[in-house]
């Protein structure tokens, strides 16, 4: 999980399987190469399934298998403790910039 866009790309997938370009899309600011990387390594950890149908143009969708699912948990209480710390953290950087 030590790459930022593991927990992002984890998180965009809870509601079901998604499509690269939608993933894209509801993620913002990812590249389609490095979400093709995210994509990969999490598929590689067991936390993604990747289904690629049969059709012209070929359609692929990725989705959260069931070992992927077990971390939502954690992602959700990460991204309210970083909403209910964020001022705080940024704050200690500002310090730290200004010493």
């Amino acid at each position: 999980m030590a790459n930022t866009w593991n927990a992002v790309v984890l998180w965009a997938l809870r509601h079901g399987p998604r499509r690269p370009g939608r993933l894209r899309e509801e993620i913002g600011g990812i590249s389609t190469k490095v979400l093709t990387e995210t994509l990969r390594r999490l598929e590689f950890n067991g936390l993604v399934s990747r289904r690629a149908y049969a059709e012209a143009p070929p359609r692929v969708e990725y989705e959260l298998t069931e070992l992927g699912r077990t971390l939502l948990g954690p992602i959700e209480a990460f991204g309210i403790w970083a909403h209910d710390h964020g001022d705080e953290v940024m704050a200690a950087q500002d310090r730290w910039e200004h010493d």
